[in-house]
């Protein structure tokens, strides 16, 4: 009798998964559309919900990472001769006022800057390291720079009981974002996502030209798994479930 697959139950690194014989569906199809048909995007999903993974992912594509995608539907389409930066922003632990929320920022730059082997001058602010980042990536790598900001609004959504403290959050993401637009001749793709609706949160007055995904159809299945889903891919791990019961829940 063949062994299961094992659940990815908490897993949000595509490598562990794919290195480590997890299950996993197919998201490379939507993924390949995203990238080839735009280049600035915004996807709004609930916590627990897939983004990080999908953030994983398009840094494993990015980086050209193939031994990952075999067997995928993008495997044999994506060109993997061509390797691009990746500066990844994403917001772990709970920052309760400015000067946490400054440290965090910090950190995340650092580690970037010690992933490309960059160094920001020390003088430089959040916004402005962010921006020679981009700049120095790009001239050192030869390729235009991926931007991927995994929970851009959590400095803000943590702090919603705190409305001063919250709006420092913005003002700290808004200088970090609007980088990003400043930076556009050296950006190949730029990927945000988090809980909240950006046209609902200021950060993005800076970045105006990003295309809010949330709510079309076609990467409607982008994140999480569907009803097909759950009756192919996890089939094995569902025999007995009533169905019709699971289908009712969700």
């Amino acid at each position: 009798m063949t062994a299961l697959k094992k659940l990815p139950i908490g897993i949000q690194t595509f490598s562990e998964i794919r290195q480590e014989g997890y299950l996993y569906v197919d998201k490379t199809p939507q993924v390949r559309q995203l990238v080839e048909q735009g280049k600035y995007y915004f996807l709004a999903r609930p916590r627990r919900f897939g983004k990080s993974l999908l953030v994983s992912t398009l840094q494993a594509l990015f980086e050209g990472r193939k031994e990952l995608f075999s067997g995928l539907a993008i495997e044999p389409a994506w060109d993997w001769t061509s390797r691009y930066p990746v500066i990844k922003i994403s917001f772990g632990g709970v920052a309760r006022d400015l000067a946490d929320m400054k440290q965090d920022v910090a950190a995340i730059l650092r580690e970037n800057q010690e992933r490309l082997g960059i160094s920001c001058p020390p003088e430089d602010d959040a916004g402005s390291c962010f921006k020679y980042l981009i700049r120095h990536a790009a001239r050192k790598y030869g390729q235009k720079v991926v931007i991927l900001v995994d929970e851009y609004d959590k400095l803000i959504v943590d702090n919603l009981d705190q409305p001063g403290v919250a709006s420092q959050g913005r003002e700290v993401l808004r200088d970090l974002y609007t980088t990003i637009k400043d930076s556009d001749e050296h950006v190949k793709f730029a990927f945000l996502t988090g809980v909240s609706k950006f046209s609902k949160v200021s950060v993005f007055s800076g970045l105006n030209n990003l295309e809010d995904i949330s709510l079309n159809p076609t990467y409607a299945t982008l994140c999480g798994y569907t009803q097909h889903d759950l009756e192919t891919t996890f089939a094995a791990h569902l025999q007995g479930a009533d169905m019709a019961q699971v289908r009712q829940w969700y």
